[in-house]
């Protein structure tokens, strides 16, 4: 049992509303949301949350009050007109069924959005002071404006208390209209809305007002907002705990959700959403001196990914309530499992950030380790018993791919044996978690090698499997997820004279003297690489075709990678393709050439490493494939419906899976062995 478990496990009234526990999750941007309503597949999400057990779960954040704060560059929920209350209907009914509350974020964004969506209009702030983050320069608003804006928080608390919700807070976090107001960053105003602290609190306090009046005096309302901005020019600790008693003082909020950090650009956006870099509850400091001061319940989220965290800082009075946001992203019923002793069993967020970092180039957020999550309509978080005749899988490879593969068909009650060639599983992720702050990725395997064993998968360390071996299995299935090994790249001697990033993350190469690594991939592994290098003396430059090192690391990561670069000293030269590397002497010589001018460089270096990705290792695929019933072939519109592969012929089935078809991600891995597995 987590120590302190029950301090987690008690109820919380406010207002009258009572919760059942003190876990909740925040409300964030899945990127679920179908023409600004929260439709299905929205609400299943969070559903499969209330089944989990948890207390509270809030949606929407960032859902927009005014057609000047756009809500379709994220797929949120809009909340401008009374379309969005028969949704709202629906939804509370599908959570309260099992016991849990829901609750919305409300906010206007100002300048913290794009004028060139929905509308095209002009977006709005105190001052005309543009946000690095959108790149938006705002119109300074009129005092018709504010007015306008305060209606319409009112007029959208209405319609959450209409629509069956159990309470709304409004956002004066990351940036948005209400803390732009607060914020000396952001605000350059003169009038009555500007200047003091206490000018610049007018705003707020007339949000809630007309808020309250709208929604009743039973209806919960409270407020998100940062304890400590954490930029030169921000509001400080002082500032914003004066805020917190003063709006909590007037009775203007039930309930304060306090975090750390500001998101005016990439930097401060990623420190206030800390990935696997930080420690665990890095800002919970913050939301315990703002609760030494207020008589309001307080709640806190950031990195809080396991539940012993959670318990001491309730059970220490640091917060009232404690949200587990990319937690339940993870495993949505990490609290059905504490209440039963089986802690162990829970899937622990590792921070990789994968589910951030795809809404904000325009996804959906999907779990790196998790593939059911946002697709409950279709994937089960319980995988069910098969109904059918118990069959003996065979599973080549011990990588991600491989385990889930494994989990999933033994979960349905099958014969599985999984061959590993090496002595430890894991596969490509083990390397990768060799590089720098990137450690926690071994959460990953770690849950799955537990999993599989519980279930009693028959696991051959050191066997490579060959055809002979997996034939004499008398398999009905056959998962081939062998991964793949490094694919050195085109350019000339690369072969002869460089190294992977492999070699360094593993130890086999110990680069010393000058460094070029060449990433042609835009991925974690070059960077961690060259921090690696950098921390061990080395002289390094990272080269890339591509615009910018880390083009393809989402918006959570990339610029930790970028802090960390520079403050070893590695020199990042974009727009650069490797074309030849030969020996000099003792030394090497590494030719690059400009993607855009064709004109060459040259580098004499001690070292050249590369990442192109890697290369399938598929060998003995191809040896079973003509032995197979399927001839390994997946159908396609099975796979992507949900369906079970068809089973027709003599012999085995053979698939396989991961970077055995193609290099590919971690979260695409387990997809695919999920979806597969599923209905074996």
């Amino acid at each position: 049992m987590i120590a302190h478990a029950e301090a987690l496990l008690r109820p919380i009234t406010i207002r009258g509303l009572t919760i059942r526990n003190r876990v909740m999750s925040t409300s964030h941007a899945p990127g679920y949301g179908v023409g600004g309503k929260p439709a299905e597949r929205y609400q299943l999400y969070h559903e499969e949350k209330a089944k989990g057990g948890i207390g509270l779960t809030m949606f929407g954040g960032s859902s927009s009050v005014a057609i000047d704060s756009p809500a379709t560059p994220w797929a949120q929920v809009s909340v401008v007109d009374d379309a969005v209350v028969p949704f709202f209907r629906e939804f509370a009914d599908r959570i309260h069924r099992h016991g849990a509350k829901l609750m919305i974020q409300l906010t206007h964004m100002g300048r913290r959005t794009k004028d060139n969506t929905d509308n095209w209009m002009p977006v709005v702030a105190p001052s005309v002071e543009r946000e690095p983050a959108s790149r938006s320069t705002p119109k300074e608003m009129e005092p018709e404006d504010i007015a306008r804006i305060v209606r319409s928080f009112a007029e959208a608390a209405r319609r959450c208390r209409e629509g069956g919700l159990d309470g709304c807070e409004i956002s004066a976090a990351h940036g948005h209209l209400v803390d732009q107001f607060w914020s000396p960053s952001s605000n350059r105003r003169t009038d009555g809305y500007g200047g003091s602290l206490e000018n610049r609190m007018r705003f707020g306090i007339e949000v809630l007002e007309a808020m309250r009046e709208a929604a009743g005096e039973d209806f919960v309302i409270g407020i998100r907002m940062s304890g400590d901005e954490l930029i030169p020019d921000g509001l400080t600790a002082d500032d914003l705990t004066r805020i917190a008693t003063e709006y909590s003082r007037r009775g203007l909020v039930d309930f304060l959700n306090v975090m750390g950090g500001q998101a005016r650009d990439h930097i401060a956006h990623a420190v206030s959403l800390p990935n696997m870099s930080f420690p665990v509850a890095p800002f919970l400091p913050i939301a315990s001196a703002v609760k030494r001061e207020v008589d309001v319940p307080v709640f806190h989220a950031q990195r809080v990914t396991d539940l012993a965290t959670a318990a001491r800082a309730v059970h220490e009075g640091h917060v009232d309530m404690v949200a587990m946001t990319r937690a339940h992203i993870a495993d949505p019923h990490l609290v059905r499992k504490l209440e039963a002793g089986r802690a162990d069993d829970i899937r622990q967020c590792v921070g990789a950030g994968y589910c951030i970092d795809r809404i904000y180039v325009g996804g959906d957020a999907l779990c790196i380790q998790n593939a059911a999550t946002g697709r409950e309509a279709t994937m089960p978080h319980v995988v069910p018993r098969t109904d059918g005749r118990r069959k003996t899988v065979v599973v080549v490879g011990g990588g991600v791919a491989g385990l889930e593969a494994a989990r999933v068909s033994a979960a349905r009650g099958h014969r599985v044996v999984l061959f590993e060639r090496s002595n430890q599983l894991g596969g490509q992720v083990r390397i990768a978690a060799k590089g720098t702050w990137r450690e926690a990725l071994t959460g990953i395997p770690r849950w799955l090698e537990g999993q599989v064993a519980k279930l009693g998968v028959d696991v051959r360390l050191g066997t490579e499997a060959t055809a002979a071996l997996v034939e004499a299995e008398a398999p009905d299935v056959v998962i081939v997820a062998t991964g793949g090994l490094p694919n050195m790249g085109h350019a000339t001697g690369t072969e002869r004279h460089a190294v992977s990033t492999w070699d360094v993350l593993e130890g086999r190469v110990e680069p010393t003297g000058t460094v070029l690594l060449y990433d042609n991939m835009g991925q974690h592994n070059a960077a961690s690489t060259a921090e690696l290098m950098a921390k061990r003396g080395c002289l390094v430059e990272i080269a890339t075709h591509d615009r910018m090192v880390g083009e393809e690391i989402g918006t959570t990561n990339q610029p930790i990678h970028l802090r960390e670069l520079y403050k070893l000293g590695v020199v990042m030269t974009p727009n650069m393709e490797l074309i030849e590397v030969y020996p000099e002497g003792n030394r090497l010589v590494a030719a690059l050439r400009n993607t855009y001018t064709d004109a060459e460089e040259e580098r004499v270096v001690d070292r050249v490493v590369v990442d192109y990705g890697t290369r399938p290792v598929d060998a003995l695929y191809f040896a079973l494939k003509d032995r197979s019933a399927n001839h390994g072939q997946i159908d396609q519109e099975a796979l992507v419906e949900g369906r079970p592969q068809p089973g027709d012929g003599e012999g085995f089935q053979l698939y396989r899976l991961g970077d055995a078809v193609a290099g590919r991600n971690i979260h695409a891995a387990i997809y695919d062995a999920l979806r597969l597995c599923k209905d074996l």
